[in-house]
């Protein structure tokens, strides 16, 4: 069995690198799921620990993503890649045929946010994109563009968990009507003029940025069905392993798997539980970044890594 001390750092580090690839205890025969392969410094340290009779299955919905990975890993026989969503991961003959173990490094890779012509970050101007397939659904800025004034409201607080967000709705209709918002800057400086900065170290535009891509890209609905996938492709004794960076998707991943490892607690109001069978087992608790790695790189500061294995 490899561990994450086993194999070799990539250049890129993951955020938990070493506690994921452990917590996947990557068997030399196994089969494999990554559903965010980014720039995949998890699946090289999985295809490390993997012998010839082992299999790696890559899915992303990026089509950069998959643009480098078939250079890179393609080329090996036990690598098969997938562009489309983790969601739809049963989809595919080679998950259906079971899985030992199921990696999501959810949100945004650092390749996008480094590119400001996919319009992730508020850092750098660009085009208000944010799609993660950009072949595929709406931009932010044909959202803004169509949405009434409560919808995006009800976006930017489903999703961003902004306190604002009816005023920052109300000045986007406002500035719309005046001009199109079709850039990351324009949108940015026009949050900041509206709520002003409120959190000490903490861009004015964040929650907001962060809610639209959410939406945009469907990535509580593709958490939800990819995990439920994961259960059904995964073989008893397989690893899901899934790492969250913000509160929505991190109580999603623990819901779901409380949900399938404890029978629900008892209420007086209802009746009993009595036929109540576990599915998944929990491999500790939740995990997060060391002092060290979020010194090293902030991003982990809200990383939390959870881990289950499924039950017979």
């Amino acid at each position: 069995m490899a561990t994450g001390h086993d194999v070799a750092v990539p250049a890129h580090v993951p955020v938990l690198f070493h506690e994921a690839i452990e917590a996947l205890a990557v068997r030399p025969d196994g089969r494999y799921l990554d559903g965010t392969f980014g720039r995949g410094g998890h699946a090289r340290a999985v295809l490390q620990g993997l012998g010839p009779e082992g299999r790696l299955l890559l899915m992303d919905k990026d089509p950069q993503a998959i643009a480098a990975v078939v250079p890179a890993l393609g080329v090996d026989a036990r690598v098969a890649v997938r562009q489309d969503s983790f969601a739809h991961m049963a989809h595919w003959d080679d998950a259906r045929a079971g899985l030992d173990g199921v990696l999501l490094d959810l949100g945004v890779s650092s390749p996008q946010l480094d590119q400001p012509e996919r319009g992730f970050s508020f850092q750098h101007d660009g085009p208000l994109d944010m799609r993660m397939n950009p072949d595929a659904g709406e931009s932010a800025a044909a959202f803004l563009a169509r949405a009434d004034q409560d919808d995006i409201a009800e976006v930017l607080w489903q999703f961003g968990e902004e306190r604002m967000s009816r005023r920052i709705a109300r000045a986007i209709v406002e500035r719309r009507a005046q001009e199109a918002i079709v850039s990351t800057r324009q949108l940015a400086d026009l949050i900041a003029a509206t709520i002003g900065r409120r959190e000490p170290g903490k861009h004015p535009a964040t929650r907001s940025f962060q809610a639209l891509r959410i939406y945009i890209n469907r990535e509580l609905d593709d958490l939800s069905q990819g995990l439920e996938a994961a259960l059904e492709c995964l073989r008893p004794a397989g690893r899901l392993a899934v790492i969250s960076f913000h509160s929505l998707e991190d109580r999603i991943v623990k819901r779901f798997m409380l949900g399938h490892a404890r029978a629900p607690a008892a209420n007086r109001r209802l009746p009993a539980v009595t036929n109540f069978t576990a599915r998944l087992r929990l491999v500790g608790g939740a995990i997060t970044a060391s002092d060290a790695e979020v010194d090293a790189n902030p991003r982990a500061r809200s990383a939390v890594l959870r881990v289950a294995e499924k039950l017979a």
